[in-house]
């Protein structure tokens, strides 16, 4: 499968979409651009978006935030994320049929 040119905006539009208090996982927002199994490429787009863009709202399967951004704990949590006793992000909190 080829990765469109326009990969990153298209990420960057989805995760623009994820309304405050929800979650999205890198798998989900690769699935939602056409391109199952680029959840890894996903993250780079992600560490490439512009201002403006609510990455924080974005973690891995396991509900684990990104390494070293420790700002993105604070900010889920001051959106009503709750987090579980292993640090990882409850996915109740995953959006649903997006």
């Amino acid at each position: 499968m080829h990765l469109p040119a326009d990969f990153d905006a298209e990420i960057w539009d989805i995760v623009a979409q994820i309304p405050a208090g929800r979650i999205a996982t890198y798998g989900q927002l690769a699935r939602l651009a056409g391109m199952p199994g680029y959840a890894r490429r996903v993250g780079r787009a992600i560490a490439a978006a512009p201002a403006g863009i609510p990455c924080h709202r974005v973690v891995n399967a396991a509900g684990r935030t990104a390494p070293g951004w420790t700002a993105q704990r604070e900010l889920l949590e001051a959106e009503g994320v709750r987090f579980r006793r292993n640090g990882c992000a409850d996915l109740t909190h995953l959006i649903d049929g997006f």
